[in-house]
């Protein structure tokens, strides 16, 4: 195998699939990036087991044939190769030699035919979305992430659902962690064609790579086939084995109901909560919310650094509520809002409170109470 290829060619892609390939699995070689000429250019080839990633990109081919490198070293080279025409060329025993005239590197790779297997996907009935618009739904989506070792598939994926309605379709993506819950819609005309298969989970770390290949412009395509979730865009295409499991019903923690619906200015209260979280810790999480006629006092309590109190002017008509909450969340929750107005919909000190921005109801953020 010998060809070249430009830098600018590859050296986003590079950069962009190190997420996956260095995520720690049982096969040494996933940290590795498989190398295949093709008819068309190159084809780079990644995967972690359970995403997996191909692109097929432009070269000049001297020579046909399959090579595995390290990613990150293979990265590292092409990142601060001096020239922007690099060649690349298998020597023996799977011995790779990059270089030019000038700079050569001489690097071990691995057997491609220990390399796993990348599932062959046909027949695909892929829907059309826009790029920028399924990246937002994404970024919203995994905001809520579980802990590193947790197991709960509901947790760990994304619940992906095509809702058919009477006047337009909605595709959704819901995720929670137990204390809190995401839903992000984006919306369909009734007469574009979506897949039937619905109620899907997807892991969110999977889905976190596939921001990374996602552009403010054009769009992208979407398929489910057999146990997998598939996204093509032009040359590339990333493939996610989909989580075994249920979600929990959701509906019912969603509704608004009796809920007073408080309008607020978000920069400020995002200002008012990261002041009165100075004083919070890990054992100390919680802020208490005194919601009364006009007002609403935010008050931290922490036994190992003090106190502290705010006081902000708001149009709430009702009984005195007092409740508690990880005011973390609900600042990851206003980072990804784009309204300039967001609304708090709060009904007592026990039922969850719901956030979203005043223009668009296309996103929802409920956050569960913490006991006082």
């Amino acid at each position: 195998m010998k060809f070249k290829i430009k830098k600018e060619d590859i050296l986003d892609v590079l950069s962009k699939v190190q997420g996956i390939t260095g995520r720690k699995s049982n096969l040494a070689i996933t940290s590795n990036i498989l190398i295949q000429t093709t008819d068309n250019g190159v084809k780079l080839v990644v995967t972690d087991l359970e995403t997996g990633f191909e692109g097929i990109y432009p070269a000049n081919i001297e020579s046909r044939g399959t090579i595995t490198i390290n990613s990150r070293k293979f990265y590292e080279i092409v990142k601060e190769f001096p020239s922007q025409e690099i060649e690349i060329n298998e020597v023996e025993n799977y011995w790779i030699k990059i270089g030019n005239k000038n700079v050569e590197y001489n690097i071990v790779g691995m057997n491609p035919d220990d390399f796993p297997e990348t599932p062959e996907i046909e027949d695909v009935d892929f829907f059309t979305i826009d790029s920028e618009i399924f990246k937002d739904m994404i970024e919203k989506a995994i905001i809520i992430s579980g802990a590193p070792d947790e197991k709960r598939t509901h947790i760990t994926g994304i619940y992906f659902e095509i809702q058919h309605q009477k006047k337009e379709n909605i595709v959704r993506m819901v995720s929670t962690d137990g204390n809190r819950l995401s839903k992000v819609d984006c919306m369909y005309e009734k007469d574009l064609k979506l897949p039937e298969k619905t109620g899907i989970l997807v892991p969110k770390k999977g889905m976190g790579e596939v921001v990374k290949f996602l552009d403010s412009t054009g769009t992208v395509q979407i398929g489910i086939k057999n146990n997998n979730f598939i996204i093509k865009k032009d040359s590339e295409t990333i493939i996610i084995r989909l989580l075994e499991g249920n979600f929990p019903e959701y509906g019912d923690i969603i509704k608004r109901g009796s809920s007073h619906a408080i309008h607020m200015d978000r920069k400020m209260f995002v200002s008012m909560l990261k002041r009165m979280s100075i004083l919070s810790s890990e054992d100390y999480k919680g802020v208490i919310f005194n919601f009364k006629e006009n007002n609403l006092s935010i008050t931290t309590t922490n036994p190992d650094l003090g106190e502290s109190k705010e006081d902000m002017v708001i149009d709430y008509k009702g009984d005195p509520i007092e409740v508690a909450f990880n005011p973390r969340y609900i600042m990851e929750t206003m980072s990804v809002i784009d309204s300039e107005k967001i609304i708090v919909n709060i009904i007592d000190s026990e039922k969850p409170c719901l956030l979203e921005g005043a223009n668009n109801d296309t996103y929802l953020s409920v956050i569960m109470p913490m006991r006082i």
